[in-house]
């Protein structure tokens, strides 16, 4: 039991360093320093730098099916299921100034560094992509649903990078509303 509680403190630590600090500035001594484990009983879990990459990337891929799922069960419309997809800037607004968005800034990162995870971590972008044309095909939009669905990704990350490069929690809620307004004249537009 010990050793399944501290591998999961041990995600939970590099997913966050990742975030902040970036990947190629985290070490392990980092990570198992925020643990509070030693360097041993770190490679007792993760034999690499890669692995636990690998590791942070499929917990923040079930994480986001997780989320998915819930948005798909609280959102009783397409139209309220993509308002959660763009809420989330608002809702992540304090780590979005300080840091940029998750998935974006871990994806630039290993682009950057031609790392062989790069698909795995594009595979989060993915899974948002599928979801987000699954809702505008529900929406009536199937001939441009994946048009739209990368739309509303772009968007998203362009609100989270300009976000956090000018800490303006004020032009993220301009952001929201505009796209609040976008997607209800989207969904008149095909009602008419």
């Amino acid at each position: 039991m010990q050793d399944s509680s501290t591998r999961t403190q041990i995600l939970a630590a590099a997913d966050q360093l990742f975030y902040e600090r970036g990947f190629s500035k985290t070490s392990f001594a980092d990570v198992a320093a925020a643990v509070g484990i030693s360097r041993g009983n770190f490679y007792h879990h993760f034999k690499s730098k890669d692995a636990i990459l690998q590791a942070v990337i499929a917990l923040r891929r079930e994480n986001t099916r997780a989320m998915l799922a819930e948005w798909e069960a609280d959102g009783s419309t397409p139209q309220a299921r993509i308002l959660c997809y763009a809420r989330i800037v608002i809702r992540n607004r304090a780590k979005i100034l300080q840091y940029g968005c998750p998935v974006g800034s871990l994806t630039t990162e290993l682009a950057k560094l031609d790392h062989a995870l790069l698909d795995d971590a594009n595979g989060i972008f993915t899974l948002f992509r599928d979801w987000l044309a699954e809702q505008f095909c529900a929406l009536g939009r199937r001939s441009d649903a994946e048009h739209l669905a990368l739309h509303v990704l772009s968007w998203s990350q362009g609100v989270a990078t300009l976000a956090s490069a000018f800490k303006d929690a004020a032009f993220m809620e301009r952001e929201v509303a505009q796209f609040e307004d976008w997607l209800n004249h989207l969904v008149s537009d095909k009602h008419n």
